[in-house]
């Protein structure tokens, strides 16, 4: 007796024979356990990621964030409260403790969130001045956390919706059917779940596939302001070409009729110049892969493109496109004697096409530099053109699917340029994985650079003039990777999820904060949202590229006597072309 009236003057309430379980403690009428999981996953979701993020793009990531640090933190709970929680029920405390403990906490949780988004502007201003952007972050970033308390009880409220849910169809299950109640209680949820699943993936993705479907089809049957069909023989598309302008795609369209013509690149250069060839297959323009592919090794006979000094073959992205600053640089930089083949795969964005149908991408990118490679083996060698392939983020994926390993790729082709590749590329994991020992993931060294090369920046090439000197000797066939230490396609992987990456634990790259960490979960998440503004920091970071084309196109492909002032020149020309448009 007087055991228990000291326990009940100390806030505790002791055993009593039969009690059930006891209640989880609540705080505002969240579990415990599930708000301070939230706590830390939110705190981790807005630690520096790869690139800036303005407050309300943050408040997005960190509300489905937190929620998703809720749901971990009342899955490790439910075992100790279902099976260990019950012999200790000596814990539990009177109500007016409980009280005062909610209102402490709760006081504390929003101490937590503020301070925590002040940190956070000050993280993201680091990271807008580590890729010269301009710092708009500071004490307005506060209202990130409307955004997430909006998200979290949404979300809340749907998954306690489904909670009654499924208690509901467990009483009609006991009630009607006579299914005994704990078996009823197992049933439900996995029926409701099941449901979820079937609706989510039966109506909501369906749906919104048959959605980006007929959206992006219209999209991909319009053609570009400004942009109108070629006239000259050179190009797909024009009267003369089997590849018929309206069935090029909007990506295909802008492609060939894009670019500098012979007369412009003469009077830049000082010197008569040649038409450059640009020759694409759409969608639209024949039946299948293999159909589509006989046509641009038609179009590349039609052109003449066999007599040109270099023919690049572009894997193109999920909508077909070739990135303008790639092509026109280098047809700056053989004068207009050159041919770019290209063919549409799918008029999907890339991030779409990588979820629902990469294969597509692996498939076309292999047909077409198989069929064209077929063609320029039958020439006679020193009568042929250099035969170069490049890619592109997911045009990478699709320009590497055609080898079976660098071997491969350098027995068949007089080099590669590919930018920005997705963490997926396997011809790009098996060198990384392989790369030279104490060397970092991210910009790796491969057999001392005497094969393959990897670059950041400008810094990391080569000048063209030191090509032939033995202290930077890069035979050819040259191989070389463009990418950015902050570029998400690159990183991007869902081991993420639970496994902490080299590049992550090695020095950051040239445009990476040191301040990024990993977590578990939430820096899958973090990488994942920065993949929806892959492209919005300025070139030179990100998934932006263009500043250095000139440059990688010289050290993989430069034409004789080319120096590092020619590619200077070519940037300064493509930045007067940028400005005039």
């Amino acid at each position: 007796m007087r055991a228990r009236v000291n326990s009940v003057r100390q806030g505790f309430r002791a055993p009593e024979e039969g009690a059930p379980p006891p209640r989880p403690i609540t705080i505002l009428g969240l579990d415990l356990v599930g708000l301070v999981f939230a706590l830390f996953f939110f705190a981790w979701s807005l630690s520096p990621s790869l690139l800036p993020r303005d407050w309300v793009f943050q408040g997005i990531v960190s509300g489905f964030t937190s929620v998703t640090g809720y749901g971990v933190g009342l899955l490790l709970a439910f075992p100790m409260r279902r099976w260990v929680a019950p012999r200790f029920s000596w814990w539990r405390f009177e109500r007016r403790v409980e009280l005062v403990l909610e209102i402490l906490i709760a006081l504390l949780a929003i101490f937590t969130v503020m301070s925590t988004l002040l940190v956070a502007a000050s993280g993201q201003r680091d990271v807008d001045a580590l890729m010269g952007m301009s710092q708009s972050a500071g004490v307005a970033y506060l209202r990130t956390g409307l955004i997430i308390v909006g998200i979290f009880l949404m979300v809340l409220a749907i998954a306690r919706g489904l909670r009654r849910a499924a208690r509901a169809f467990a009483g009609l299950l006991s009630a009607r059917l006579h299914v005994s109640l704990p078996v009823a209680h197992v049933i439900a949820p996995i029926t409701v779940a099941v449901a979820v699943v079937l609706f989510v993936d039966k109506v909501l993705l369906a749906g919104s596939s048959d959605a980006a479907h007929s959206v992006f089809a219209g999209q991909n049957n319009g053609t570009e302001h400004g942009v109108v069909q070629p006239i000259s023989a050179e190009r797909s598309g024009s009267p003369v070409s089997a590849a018929h302008w309206d069935t090029l795609g909007l990506q295909g369209r802008t492609f060939v009729a894009g670019g500098l013509g012979s007369e412009r690149l003469a009077a830049i250069s000082g010197v008569p110049a040649r038409e450059p060839i640009r020759v694409y297959a759409g969608l639209g323009s024949a039946a299948d892969t293999a159909a589509r592919v006989r046509m641009i090794v038609g179009e590349l006979d039609r052109t003449g493109a066999w007599d040109r000094k270099i023919l690049v073959v572009a894997g193109t992205t999920g909508t077909g496109w070739v990135n303008p600053v790639a092509a026109q640089s280098l047809e700056l930089m053989y004068n207009g004697d050159s041919a770019i083949a290209a063919m549409q795969y799918s008029f999907l964005p890339s991030w779409i096409s990588f979820l629902v149908d990469r294969s597509a991408a692996a498939s076309a990118g292999a047909a077409l530099i198989d069929g064209i490679h077929q063609r320029w083996a039958q020439l006679p060698e020193g009568h042929r053109p250099r035969l170069i392939v490049y890619g592109e983020s997911l045009g990478s994926q699709s320009a590497e699917s055609a080898f079976g390993s660098l071997a491969d790729l350098r027995r068949s082709v007089d080099g590669a340029l590919f930018v920005g590749p997705p963490n997926s590329n396997h011809l790009w994991g098996a060198i990384e994985d392989r790369r030279d020992p104490g060397t970092p993931e991210v910009l790796p060294t491969y057999a001392g650079g005497l094969i393959v090369r990897f670059a950041a920046g400008k810094q990391d090439l080569p000048l063209p003039e030191q090509h032939s000197a033995p202290r930077d000797a890069w035979p050819e066939p040259r191989v070389l990777y463009l990418q950015h230490a902050s570029d998400p396609v690159v990183w991007w992987n869902t081991d993420l999820l639970f496994t902490r990456p080299d590049w992550l634990t090695e020095a950051p790259g040239r445009d990476r904060t040191s301040a990024m960490s990993w977590y578990p979960i939430v820096t899958f998440w973090q990488v994942s949202a920065d993949l929806v503004r892959a492209q919005s920091p300025p070139s030179g970071h990100g998934h932006n590229y263009e500043d250095l084309m000139p440059y990688a196109w010289a050290a993989v492909a430069a034409p004789p006597g080319w120096t590092s002032a020619d590619s200077d020149r070519i940037t300064a020309t493509l930045a007067a072309i940028q400005s005039e448009s």
